[in-house]
């Protein structure tokens, strides 16, 4: 059996498969071989692969977070503590620090927050998914 056919979390096999096939579809379409209705077919397949990966996802995400060892369901929890003390350093405190110490002429060290941010917003999923899932009236609360 091959690599693929041992794995059964969230369909991996069924997932490749699917994304296979809609890659042959998705290069018909842009060399023009396809009409209105297969586009429309492949974008309806594709949102349906994307949110087959985004359930798979989340059944790993929860796998990972039921696990006791603090590696293995620690390291999102870390991660977000370090994005949010980084984020309130640049914000809050040094501001703060350099005006109170003004007077001293003390310049602490800059962050660059760009990178921080981007972790932030993608561990909040803040990538249009939520819009995605409301569109198409499949979102869970």
């Amino acid at each position: 059996m091959g690599f693929l056919g041992d794995m059964t979390l969230g369909g991996v096999k069924g997932l490749m498969e699917g994304a296979g096939t809609l890659a042959k579809d998705i290069r018909s379409a842009i060399t023009g071989e396809l009409s209105p209705e297969k586009k429309e077919e492949l974008l309806e397949r594709a949102g349906a692969l994307e949110a087959q990966g985004m359930l798979a996802q989340a059944e790993i995400n929860k796998i990972e977070a039921a696990n006791p060892n603090l590696f293995v369901s620690g390291w999102r929890p870390a991660l977000g503590w370090v994005c949010v003390s980084g984020i309130g350093y640049q914000m809050v405190f040094r501001p703060l620090a350099e005006t109170a110490l003004l007077h001293w002429k003390v310049v602490l060290p800059t962050l660059d927050i760009s990178s921080l941010i981007s972790l932030v917003v993608a561990m909040l999923g803040v990538a249009g998914y939520r819009t995605y899932e409301k569109f198409k009236g499949v979102e869970r609360n």
